[in-house]
């Protein structure tokens, strides 16, 4: 068995302009390294279309809040490097990472953990699985910097992190190994996977 603290995460949140498909607004990335929560980096950007209304509704991000934000290809190279690692980690990962595949073109993704499925799979009996609910259950709010606010990137990229070390660790015996939190330990399968209830 693998220990997950053996691999370097990079978590990722984006936000959207409401459009569809959406152009990013706001990106924010945090590692995880040996197990350690690290220093959020974020990005605001100005998409080639306007923020909906209800977009502004979600995040708070207006059109003039972005007016003089780089464009996503002034930043794109800087993204790439950050995103080189073995594994990816997002919170209902495939719009986070149907974003990032539109705007970067050729990108490789890496791996990619989801904790939407993880908590659904290593926590059976949650009422919901949406972030701000696991946020509340797990209190991964506390402690972080003030002025941060659920649906802007870094609270939740941030959130999302402690919640991933937070299902990685829940076990009453060990932390979990990479295989286990894979779904692909001997004689498992990612429904066969323990329960942590």
């Amino acid at each position: 068995m693998t220990a997950w603290t053996s691999l370097r995460y990079v978590v990722v949140d984006v936000e959207g302009n409401g459009q569809q498909p959406p152009d990013l607004v706001e990106l924010a990335v945090v590692p995880i390294v040996n197990g350690e929560v690290g220093e959020p980096t974020s990005w605001l950007v100005k998409p080639e279309r306007s923020i909906t209304y209800f977009a502004t509704r979600i995040h708070g991000l207006t059109n003039d809040d972005v007016a003089e934000a780089p464009a996503f290809a002034e930043i794109a190279d800087e993204v790439r490097a950050v995103l080189d690692v073995p594994v990816l980690i997002a919170h209902n990962a495939h719009v986070d990472v149907g974003v990032l595949r539109r705007q970067l073109g050729t990108w490789e993704c890496p791996e990619v953990f989801d904790t939407l499925k993880f908590a659904r799979r290593l926590l059976p009996n949650q009422v919901s699985y949406k972030l701000e609910v696991l946020t509340e259950a797990f209190k991964l709010a506390e402690g972080l910097p003030d002025g941060l606010s659920p649906h802007r990137a870094t609270y939740d990229v941030l959130v999302t992190a402690w919640l991933f070390v937070r299902l990685a660790t829940l076990s009453d015996t060990r932390p979990l190994s990479l295989e286990e939190l894979r779904g692909d330990a001997p004689g498992g399968s990612d429904d066969e996977a323990p329960a942590l209830s």
